[in-house]
């Protein structure tokens, strides 16, 4: 398979596209339906990666890549009671979680010092207010991040998060709590309702 980023954009089909022939030929271990399946969900996949790793390309390059051969493995058992994207999806971000607590330093405590480049797509910032706010959630202590990340961007319960986290569900509450103080603080936003 190739980078999640560089799938041709005519390959690309669009997400409200049935994946269910697709995803039972590759099941049943028609390679061409899986690399048709990869093309069109890499980008979603390597991007929500992309952000639970806080913008390390090359990390989340080798995630999104491991998530998918999870997904060839355990397509056979795949039982279709959910959308195939639905299901790629979250395994695809259980993938990032483990790494995520396979971390020996406490994930905390430990922040991620590294530049990060902005990911590609369209925002609603500037480059470089997208590039400073990038910066400012890379910086987060890993936990808080995935905490952020799970429920602000991706739209999870705090519930879901906390399973996942293995933690409480007040514990999640509060890492988002910290996560946007943090946040506002490095961005030095003022107005408590801007973030």
């Amino acid at each position: 398979m190739e980078p999640a980023h560089s799938a041709p954009l005519a390959d690309v089909v669009p997400l409200g596209s049935d994946d269910a022939p697709l995803a039972r030929a590759a099941a049943g271990g028609d390679t061409r339906a899986f690399e048709t399946l990869y093309r069109r969900h890499a980008g979603r996949v390597h991007g929500a990666i992309l952000r639970l790793v806080g913008g390390r390309h090359a990390r989340a390059e080798e995630l999104t890549q491991e998530a998918f051969v999870r997904a060839w493995q355990k397509l056979p058992g795949f039982r279709f009671e959910s959308a195939f994207g639905t299901w790629l999806y979250r395994l695809a971000v259980n993938t990032a979680l483990m790494d995520l607590r396979a971390q020996k330093n406490d994930p905390v405590e430990q922040g991620v010092e590294e530049d990060i480049a902005p990911e590609s797509g369209a925002s609603p910032f500037c480059p470089a207010e997208r590039e400073e706010l990038e910066r400012a959630v890379a910086g987060l202590s890993p936990r808080t991040r995935a905490v952020l990340v799970l429920h602000d961007v991706e739209g999870w319960k705090h519930e879901e998060i906390a399973s996942e986290l293995d933690m409480a569900v007040g514990s999640s509450k509060a890492q988002l709590h910290r996560a946007r103080r943090l946040l506002r603080r490095a961005l030095g936003v003022r107005n408590e309702s801007a973030l």
